[in-house]
């Protein structure tokens, strides 16, 4: 059996590769609408790969749920809602003009 982490092995659901995910469609969708100049905010259709990263992150985190109710289920419930938020923020982000 081989050792390391399952974040490399995409047939295993891996909670850490859903937030880093979701958190490189979070940087990623700011800078491209202009962030961090509040001035510069504008709509670009390369949101597109920002959308599609934090769909993913959202499927990941999703295929880490258990069938039984523990703190763990309830953990993954809220990193779903950062992604709902993060999805929202980057459709947002997408049709800003």
């Amino acid at each position: 059996m081989r050792t390391g982490t399952t974040v490399l092995r995409l047939k295993q659901p891996s909670i850490l590769r859903g937030i880093l995910l979701a958190l490189g469609a979070f940087v990623v969708s700011l800078r491209l609408g202009g962030f961090p100049d509040i001035t510069a905010l504008h709509a670009s259709r390369w949101q597109v790969l920002a959308i599609a990263a934090a769909f993913a992150a959202m499927v990941e985190t999703t295929r880490c749920m258990k069938r039984r109710w523990s703190l763990y289920q309830a953990g993954v419930l809220i990193l779903l809602y950062t992604d709902v938020m993060i999805l929202g923020l980057a459709v947002f982000l997408f049709f800003y003009p």
